[in-house]
């Protein structure tokens, strides 16, 4: 299955308040939104190409119209509990800005949830609280209904330290010869 992201357009929320678009996926029962900009396009779950000696989030490469993209699994990377990847497993192509160049990159998620407009006003800032999920990849939080979206902050998180991706040409070479 592959979705192309439509292009996001500006949405005026009730009372001429513009907003900005996310889109929310689930990780292990939470819901979680990044920037639709950086969306890029969804795809359904699939097989990816294993690369020797990296860590066990980055499930591999994913061969996208010729171009080779790292694909990580969030889940592993927030230290959550594994699953087995189903139907409403969704690998989103996304597009990280990193030291003045663009790089294209997957991130695997339980499901795609929902597309918001949210106000400034309706964000709040994030606790500075330990756990699996650094707040400073933690842009902000929004209530909704009886649930907190998690708003992230996609290149603070994928240019960490910790999560720093960069394939070097050799091993790339040999991953799709």
């Amino acid at each position: 299955m592959q979705v192309e992201a439509a292009q996001p357009q500006q949405n005026i929320l009730a009372g001429d308040q513009e907003g900005r678009q996310y889109l929310s996926f689930l990780l292990d029962g939470e819901e979680y939104a990044i920037d639709i900009f950086r969306v890029q396009e969804l795809r359904g779950w699939t097989p990816v190409t294993r690369v020797p000696d990296m860590p066990d989030y980055l499930k591999g490469v994913l061969n996208l119209r010729g171009a080779i993209i790292p694909v990580i699994d969030l889940r592993e990377r927030f230290a959550l509990p594994q699953v087995v990847y189903g139907p409403t497993t969704v690998v989103v192509v996304i597009k990280v800005e990193s030291e003045n160049t663009e790089r294209v990159m997957g991130i695997i998620v339980d499901a795609v949830a929902e597309t918001y407009t949210f106000a400034e006003e309706d964000i709040q800032p994030s606790p500075q609280v330990g756990g699996s999920v650094n707040s400073d990849f933690i842009t902000g939080l929004v209530a909704r209904e009886e649930r907190m979206i998690v708003l992230m902050d996609i290149d603070a998180l994928m240019n960490s330290d910790e999560l720093a991706i960069t394939l070097e040409n050799d091993q790339i070479d040999s991953v799709v010869e």
